[in-house]
């Protein structure tokens, strides 16, 4: 069972619904350490003057702000306390928004909400109503020292709390070098329009996320276990294939679109098993061959067969 990060409140108008805070997401990211490679001992960093190249013990290191170039201004922990938001365990909603209207863009990180014993009632008399409503609860809420801007909405038979990012987080659209003055000519024609179309329509599937997964944290665990056991050398990497292909001045979008709905049309390729490492004591077709032994120069010869000739 998941464990909760605060117990507190959801709260909008008289309604006080007491809930527990859990976190909705899970990183399985492999955790690499940087470590010396002769004597495979962990690298320790330390805390370095920048100017005197001296270690700086932990009793004089305050937080500061560069406000110029090499000019800070010190704060203690006690004036960040000051301006700290007071931590609070209620989720005071203040309105009510149409869930669709939120910018995707601003969803940052989901946490679940589970009623207290005493709180299922309200907790699902709220979930129906989004639900029904299609609506989500904004709100501020305070985890750990941070205050959040979030969206309360229901999922299935839980209440989701969505961190939200606030609009100046996200880069603006009009900083991207995107030049409308050719508009009218990057127009596409009427064909390559149908032709767009039709190829989106040729290739739509009903979403399913549980059919993708890591497969980068797959490859990396399977090449990590297969060192540890001492088995086969793990498979080379081709490379080459991510090479993007030389770009042409003249692109024919239309003949492209009809090549690409074209082949979307075709039988759908069968996964390939991967294949099983081969056995210890025998070399894999990707294992590198062992490195054949130097042979000796004429002079080491030649100086050989005197020491053999002298004893």
């Amino acid at each position: 069972m998941a464990c909760s990060i605060w117990k507190g409140s959801i709260a909008f108008g008289l309604v006080n619904i007491p809930v527990s805070l859990t976190s909705a997401e899970r990183r399985p990211d492999i955790q690499l350490h940087m470590v010396d490679s002769k004597t495979h001992a962990r690298i320790r960093y330390e805390r370095v003057n920048a100017d005197t190249g001296e270690e700086v013990p932990w009793d004089r290191l305050v937080r500061g702000y560069e406000y110029e170039d090499g000019r800070f201004i010190l704060l203690s922990d006690e004036e960040l306390e000051q301006v700290r938001p007071q931590l609070t365990k209620t989720i005071e909603i203040t309105e009510f928004v149409a869930l669709d209207d939120i910018d995707p863009l601003l969803f940052d990180k989901p946490y679940y909400l589970q009623p207290e014993k005493r709180g299922k009632k309200a907790y699902a008399l709220l979930r129906e109503a989004l639900k029904k409503t299609g609506r989500a609860g904004i709100s501020r809420v305070v985890i750990r020292t941070r205050e959040y801007l979030s969206a309360m909405f229901a999922r299935d038979e839980a209440l989701i709390l969505m961190l939200l990012r606030f609009p100046q987080e996200i880069v603006p659209i009009s900083k991207l070098e995107i030049d409308d003055a050719d508009t009218r000519s990057l127009q596409p024609s009427k064909k390559e329009m149908d032709l767009a179309v039709r190829l989106i329509g040729d290739m739509e599937e009903e979403w399913n996320p549980k059919l993708f997964h890591d497969e980068y944290r797959t490859a990396l665990m399977d090449y990590v276990e297969k060192k540890i056991a001492g088995g086969d050398v793990a498979e080379d990497v081709k490379e080459g294939d991510d090479e993007e292909p030389e770009s042409t001045n003249v692109i024919n979008l239309a003949e492209y679109l009809e090549r690409s709905f074209k082949s979307s049309k075709s039988p759908k390729a069968k996964k390939v098993p991967a294949k099983k490492a081969t056995s210890k004591g025998h070399a894999s077709k990707n294992t590198p061959a062992k490195k054949s032994r130097s042979k000796k120069s004429p002079a080491k010869k030649a100086a050989a067969k005197k020491t053999k000739r002298s004893a």
